[in-house]
């Protein structure tokens, strides 16, 4: 294990909550990229950065989930992704002030392997350019978040422990008719294995469901790995109200939620779509933890 994670333990370690609805409560608008933000409009970026170390937050993420050249590319800005991931890093840090941890973010490329339309030597170089990125603007550890496909997660891990920093692994579990499979139908003892043996220090799962659905999986998680486990879960499902989309969980109902989750074997605790502030803060007083 990472000496860094290893310092972290034995937890619980709080994380922050969504960034993406964060955003849109900035002014992002439908259809544009969340990452360019961190060279058009900075002090957004770092406003809910800064939220969330203000709301306990002792990990906080980048605004460089899209941020793979491959992303980009769709929005015709693949030749800034090495600005675009240096200047998230860059961003998180001024608002962590020394306050929280950096964990930069890295999501799936957009392309599938399945379908032919990228191959595993690229997905690796696609990882490299953006892992290095981050690591050389002096990210504490590399997060790949909200995966479904083993061999591109495989891909980016390898890629990510090539800069030397810790690597956190975490699939979305909400396919299959007990939602506890990812959407290539992998369990999350498979998950276990298969992130183990490509290195992850750390093992998780985000995304795609509610906060007590994650109960079950952090307990599967707990049971089939030593390793230190990540869970970000959703503020429940989205429903549409008015035209609006609406996440319907409240922070205290998520904290007390949340406190199982840790029971169950989670190490790193925050939120995910929906989540705000709000629901850090209340998680940390929760476990006692508020900030002066």
């Amino acid at each position: 294990m990472h000496p860094l994670i290893q310092k972290l333990l034995p937890g619980p370690i709080i994380t922050d909550g969504a960034w993406g609805t964060q955003l849109q409560a900035q002014g992002l608008g439908a259809g544009e990229c969340p990452d360019v933000w961190n060279l058009t409009h900075p002090d957004r970026v770092e406003k809910v950065a800064r939220a969330y170390a203000e709301a306990g937050s002792q990990v906080i993420l980048t605004n460089t989930f899209g941020a793979t050249r491959t992303r980009l590319a769709d929005h015709g800005l693949g030749d800034k992704t090495t600005a675009i991931n240096k200047a998230g890093v860059e961003i998180s840090k001024r608002a962590a002030a020394g306050r929280a941890l950096v964990f930069a973010s890295v999501g799936p490329t957009g392309k599938m392997l399945a379908m032919d339309e990228i191959t595993i030597e690229e997905l690796g170089a696609v990882f490299e350019e953006q892992t290095n990125a981050l690591a050389q603007a002096g990210a504490d550890a590399i997060l790949l978040e909200t995966f479904a496909d083993l061999q591109e997660v495989g891909a980016a891990i390898a890629a990510a422990k090539k800069t030397g920093l810790p690597v956190i692994a975490s699939l979305v579990f909400d396919s299959g008719a007990q939602r506890d499979r990812t959407m290539m139908g992998t369990t999350p003892e498979e998950a276990v294995a298969a992130l183990t043996a490509a290195g992850a220090d750390v093992i998780g799962a985000n995304c795609g469901r509610g906060i007590d659905g994650y109960i079950s999986i952090a307990k599967r998680l707990r049971a089939a790995t030593t390793l230190p486990v990540w869970i970000k879960a959703n503020a429940g499902l989205p429903e549409v109200v008015a035209g609006q989309t609406v996440y319907p969980a409240i922070p205290e109902f998520f904290a007390d939620k949340a406190s199982e989750v840790i029971a169950a074997g989670a190490t790193f605790i925050g939120g995910c779509c929906g989540t705000s502030p709000a629901f850090i803060a209340a998680i940390a007083k929760k476990l006692g933890r508020m900030r002066l």
